[in-house]
């Protein structure tokens, strides 16, 4: 059984990390492609490729975390995962990637806030998978996320800005 919760756990990072660097990946895709001032059918391909990945990692992170919590009722284990506040921490943001995308992709947020927000999560998710993040309530969890969202935000749209001129 450590050989399978070893297998979750490194598929949960990876999906994390897949995800993160997709997201790195298509902001530099979204920069080259906004460079001559319009989007074309190949950009457009390579966005949607990147939209691809992203999606790949979501189901990879989801699904691991699921077969981590089976795992852990299995087990018996004394601490269930849903008892943590990281747990809590890695769903709610895992959710929050799929609805501001989904706000995204039908416009009904700012593409410069909500892929700010994007990123921003995907590094949180990275850094609680990879335990690289201390040890959080939820509270300071999304208070701290708040702050590298408008942390992202700044250095995303300046990048952007000086990405453009000519």
């Amino acid at each position: 059984m450590t050989a399978t919760v070893s297998f979750l756990v490194f598929a949960q990072a990876f999906g994390a990390c897949v995800g993160a660097f997709t997201a790195v990946w298509g902001e530099f895709a979204y920069m080259r492609a906004r460079r001559d001032g319009k989007i074309d059918v190949a950009e457009r391909a390579h966005l949607r490729i990147i939209a691809n990945g992203l999606r790949f990692g979501m189901s990879l992170l989801l699904l691991s975390s699921f077969g981590l919590v089976v795992v852990a009722y299995m087990l018996h284990a004394t601490l269930q995962p849903a008892l943590t506040p990281t747990y809590w921490t890695l769903i709610a943001l895992s959710l929050f990637v799929i609805g501001a995308a989904w706000a995204l992709s039908r416009r009904h947020v700012s593409f410069t806030l909500g892929s700010a927000a994007v990123f921003s999560a995907w590094w949180f998710l990275v850094y609680l998978t990879l335990g690289w993040l201390p040890p959080l309530s939820f509270g300071a969890a999304v208070a701290f996320f708040a702050v590298a969202t408008a942390l992202f935000y700044a250095v995303l749209w300046s990048a952007r800005r000086f990405s453009l001129r000519k």
